[in-house]
């Protein structure tokens, strides 16, 4: 069986006159290579993220329209008064991200193909790690020092989550939100009522910790989310769980545990033996094992998906903002090292800013 080498981005096929007229391999700029391997699309910022692009420099604004106008009961002859529309202010930290590449002019001109090769490939997966770990740590309310997130949990207050200097990565809605309050992420929906939509969008886990092999996922707080969800009227289509979190999704132990001889189960459970599920809500679940979805929601399983913490959310709504100063750029090092174009460098922010459209299951 004749073998067909596939070449890699480094090099390209030159039908010529030596070797018969076989195909030479050449190596194309090295510095015009990395380039090509930049993180243009990624999974999780097409999920998550509304991309945008910036030529200014520094920290940036973004504003957002509140549903702030009211039609009025007009007298005969009378005129109402204008009305304008309120705005509420987001600022996105715009910050520097670079790699240093360690391939040498000599691997070059050694023609060393199957190092650099390997070398700008793990820079290219650094990047897609890069990116997706602060989406999830911004998504996902956790601390990093590289990205300057920070932990959320129930208890953390609206205010903190909204405090630019402590917290530039925003977050869903917290605790003690003011639905009257000036600049507010909240507002009248409906016929809901300011008790109701100022709930936080951080819950506590009734389980207590969910994290690790016997984690166990309580469908109550899935139900939870998907009310405080839709109360803003969104419609939660999509849940995030880690591994651990499936595993528990799939012995359904909250739908099991409940049902009794009267109450869902044909008899009582003895001793080594399972209730009988017949003619039970979870029958076909039992017979098929399909469990693509649970309460309408996508059941999307990730091992970036912290243990500690799951999500329910619209998937249609982008609560993120991407702003991008500067895409992946190439820039080459000090020739005196011996080293050619090792610097990728990007220039970029993220922010949770729709914090309605998503809940955060914390574990205890």
């Amino acid at each position: 069986m004749p073998y067909t080498a596939t070449e890699g981005i480094l090099t390209s096929a030159n039908k010529g006159a030596a070797d018969g007229g076989v195909g030479e391999r050449v190596l194309v700029d090295y510095k015009d290579a990395l380039g090509e391997y930049k993180a243009s699309e990624l999974p999780v910022m097409s999920m998550f993220a509304n991309s945008m692009t910036t030529e200014t420099g520094g920290d940036i604004d973004l504003t957002f329209a509140l549903p702030s106008m009211l039609m009025e009961n007009i007298d005969e002859g009378s005129t109402p008064a204008y009305q304008h529309t309120k705005m509420r202010s987001e600022r996105v930290s715009v910050k520097e991200y670079g790699i240093a590449v360690g391939v040498t002019r000599r691997m070059i001109e050694d023609s060393r193909f199957n190092e650099v090769e390997l070398a700008l490939n793990e820079a290219r997966k650094a990047v897609d790690r890069h990116i997706t770990d602060h989406f999830v740590k911004v998504v996902f309310g956790q601390a990093s020092t590289l990205f300057g997130t920070t932990t959320i949990v129930a208890a953390t207050t609206e205010a903190t989550i909204n405090t630019f200097a402590s917290n530039p990565s925003g977050g869903w809605l917290g605790a003690s939100g003011d639905i009257t309050a000036d600049g507010t992420r909240v507002y009248p929906h409906a016929n809901a009522t300011a008790t109701q939509l100022q709930r936080p969008h951080y819950i506590t886990s009734a389980t207590g910790a969910i994290a690790g092999d016997v984690a166990e996922l309580s469908i109550n707080d899935v139900l939870t989310a998907i009310e405080l969800i839709g109360q803003h009227g969104y419609n939660a289509d999509t849940i995030l769980l880690s591994p651990s979190h499936y595993h528990a999704l799939l012995k359904l132990a909250d739908f099991t545990a409940i049902l009794t001889a009267g109450v869902g189960a044909t008899t009582a459970a003895t001793t080594g033996h399972e209730k009988d599920l017949s003619s039970t809500f979870v029958e076909n679940t039992n017979q098929t094992r399909v469990v693509g979805n649970i309460f309408g929601l996508k059941v999307v399983v990730n091992p970036w998906v912290p243990v500690d913490r799951v999500c329910v959310m619209d998937a249609s709504v982008k609560p993120v903002a991407y702003v991008e100063r500067r895409g992946l750029t190439v820039e080459e090092a000090n020739p005196g090292f011996g080293i050619v174009g090792s610097y990728l460098s990007m220039r970029y922010g993220l922010k949770l800013v729709n914090p309605l459209a998503g809940c955060i299951i914390v574990s205890a």
